[in-house]
């Protein structure tokens, strides 16, 4: 399969090269020969950058069509003044951090993600493509033994 792929890609790059700026114009009937490409030309390598985690976001407060958005993960930090949370999510401007709703009881701690699209983001082309985010949410008091419920869910 990976043969193949790359054999068509050779076939490709070879029938739309163009001439080299010193080479003159063929008349109509006439070639110019192309140049070879060798297999080293065509990359495998993604010329995008992977991030090495989450993308860390905050609240934007002003996106418009808000949502309740499920989280993924959810870690203790800061000695339990803070939670740390992971969920999959869209590109921005199209899809963005809203708001962070925080319900602390003496038993449990709901947090509530709300994503909506970026002001913005009117005249823009959105992927269709998931990313991991992050964000911290500072408590009124440390999680403690309290249940962490995802406000998100229900």
């Amino acid at each position: 399969m990976t043969a193949t792929l790359l054999a068509g890609c050779l076939v490709l790059a070879t029938g739309c090269g163009t001439a080299s700026p010193g080479a003159a114009s063929s008349a109509p009937g006439t070639s110019v020969p192309d140049t070879p490409v060798s297999a080293s030309a065509v990359s495998t390598t993604p010329t995008t950058s992977v991030p090495k985690g989450p993308e860390p976001v905050k609240p934007t407060g002003d996106a418009i069509n808000t949502r309740k958005v499920p989280w993924t993960k959810a870690k203790s930090v800061s000695k339990g003044r803070k939670v740390q949370l992971v969920w999959s999510s869209g590109v921005a401007p199209c899809t963005v951090l809203d708001r962070v709703k925080v319900k602390e009881t003496r038993k449990r701690v709901t947090i509530t993600l709300y994503e909506g699209t970026a002001p913005t983001a009117k005249d823009v082309a959105c992927i269709m493509i998931a990313i991991e985010k992050t964000t911290t949410v500072k408590l009124k008091t440390p999680l403690g033994k309290r249940k962490l419920v995802d406000g998100g869910k229900s």
